[in-house]
């Protein structure tokens, strides 16, 4: 239902020496697995990546609205509730998972330049 579970929304710009492509292998093939292997011990129950898509397309989407720079991708992952995303990295095992998770982000994201928070969904089409 909407407003119960929580979503964390991590929009993520990549390190400047990275192609938007090395970004995303790496962000797929490497990172991915590590969050699947660390969901349970975390309680993230739902973790979806969305890749930017190099395509002119993007141009003229910006161009309309006149906006900023776009991200490289954004990471959507769901709890059960805040107190539950609390209790996650509440535990060692939760700690350590979570520092894992923030080292190897620092391999490949550009962290000072990336925006993350968590809000509920309110579904409007469906």
């Amino acid at each position: 239902e909407d407003g119960h579970v929580i979503k964390l929304v991590f929009c993520l710009r990549r390190l400047p020496h990275l192609s938007l492509e090395e970004f995303q292998q790496y962000w797929l093939e490497r990172h991915g697995p590590l969050v699947r292997s660390h969901a349970k011990t975390l309680r993230i129950k739902r973790y979806v990546q969305v890749h930017t898509l190099d395509s002119p397309a993007n141009e003229a989407i910006r161009r309309s609205r006149d906006a900023g720079e776009p991200y490289d991708g954004v990471a959507e992952l769901w709890w059960d509730s805040v107190e539950d995303m609390a209790a996650g990295s509440a535990t060692p095992e939760g700690r350590a998972a979570a520092r894992e998770l923030l080292e190897d982000e620092r391999k490949f994201v550009d962290l000072q330049r990336s925006a993350l928070w968590v809000g509920t969904e309110h579904t409007i089409v469906d």
